[in-house]
């Protein structure tokens, strides 16, 4: 039995080892689960970062860059845990992910840290994630919940509503967002008349709108998931006529929102990180075959892209070596990068010289791998998401 396990093991070494001009990337993302409508455009973005890289032939003497996936579910954080244990015995050299806050401080603590691989997140944003121990191995391209808390607040407060009903997925992103904006919000005068968690999956969610209707408030706020739970109790709310505004953070933010209700959550607002830097509308031009204007379909090829141009900076694509270069090549000095510029990026990097990746998000890293990011605001109108401004 031994020998056999013995063998097993090798086979699997064998199997996972990239070949030397490739080199392999894990995308883990909830291709199922409650934000399975946002994930294709993400996927494709930082795949299109690879792409890019790979068609140049200027990484590390020419390697390609193949990706993984795999799915985080974005709730499940044994599956996701499982899923990123896959891609470390698949060879590879970096994570792109996870998406959901929960499952990607799972995957951080279980697999990332003792196995010493990078992580780039697109779309982690609780604020937890900000202390947490991580050997300088993740970062991420979206801002925490700390700031976009304060966002919603003042969005709110600037339209003159002062109260609303809270409601929020039962996670570490849903408990974090609802706490950072709580405070902020009747830090400015504002009245939270009810802040309660939900869950997804859940047949009937009657229960938990007659209860955010019995405290009233003039929106219900919904810091959840636009396919699961979020968009339930944005369906069970009009259908009882308890609310018909909202204000819509992050995680609803997505086609399926305004597909799904149409006209019926007009005059509504919400907001999700985005940028009007040049940079986003080069990245929007340049998608092919999925939105570009997709929630955090930017945020995640800037995440790829970082991942592949800190390799190149460190002349390695061993993580414990490049996780010291990812924060170089995402600040200032250096040459400003653009999307579709991310060969002329590397040829840079090997010759000695430094880059400044402003990427489709205007990218900043600050405080040890945060995102300093900014946000695209939305409102619904005549059945459409439409941009209002960003901030």
């Amino acid at each position: 039995m031994k020998k056999l396990l013995l063998a097993t093991a090798a086979t699997a070494l064998v199997a996972g080892a990239a070949s030397a001009d490739e080199v392999k990337l894990g995308v883990i993302l909830g291709f199922t689960g409650p934000i399975e409508s946002l994930t294709p455009d993400m996927a494709a973005g930082a795949e299109m970062a690879m792409a890019e890289v790979s068609a140049s032939g200027n990484l590390l003497g020419g390697m390609t860059v193949t990706p993984i996936r795999k799915d985080s579910t974005c709730v499940d954080a044994a599956a996701a845990t499982a899923a990123a244990e896959e891609l470390i015995a698949e060879g590879v050299a970096g994570i792109f992910g996870a998406d959901c806050s929960g499952v990607t401080g799972a995957i951080l603590q279980n697999v990332a840290v003792p196995n010493g691989m990078v992580m780039v997140s697109p779309s982690a944003t609780s604020p937890g994630l900000s202390t947490v121990e991580d050997n300088g191995l993740f970062f991420r391209t979206a801002p925490s919940d700390a700031r976009q808390g304060v966002v919603m607040a003042e969005l709110l407060k600037e339209q003159g509503v002062g109260s609303v009903a809270l409601t929020y997925i039962n996670s570490d992103y849903g408990k974090g967002l609802a706490d950072s904006f709580q405070a902020a919000y009747e830090g400015m005068g504002g009245t939270v008349t009810i802040s309660a968690a939900h869950d997804v999956g859940k047949g009937d969610y009657s229960a938990e709108v007659a209860a955010l209707s019995s405290a009233g408030g003039e929106r219900l706020v919904v810091a959840g998931y636009v396919d699961q739970g979020g968009g339930d109790i944005v369906r069970a709310s009009i259908d009882a006529g308890a609310f018909d505004l909202f204000h819509f953070p992050d995680g609803m933010i997505g086609d399926a929102l305004p597909a799904t209700f149409g006209a019926d959550i007009d005059g509504s607002y919400g907001q999700a990180p985005g940028s009007d830097n040049p940079g986003y509308q080069t990245f929007v031009s340049l998608a092919e075959g999925f939105n570009g204007e997709g929630t955090y379909a930017s945020e995640s090829y800037d995440a790829a892209a970082l991942i592949l141009l800190a390799m190149q900076a460190a002349g390695s694509t061993d993580p414990n070596i490049y996780k010291e270069y990812v924060e170089s090549v995402a600040n200032a000095p250096g040459e400003p990068i653009m999307p579709g510029e991310l060969g002329k990026a590397l040829e840079i990097l090997a010759a000695g010289g430094d880059v400044d990746l402003i990427g489709a998000t205007g990218v900043e890293l600050v405080n040890g791998g945060e995102a300093a990011g900014s946000y695209r605001v939305v409102t619904f109108e005549g059945g459409e998401m439409v941009t209002a401004e960003y901030r």
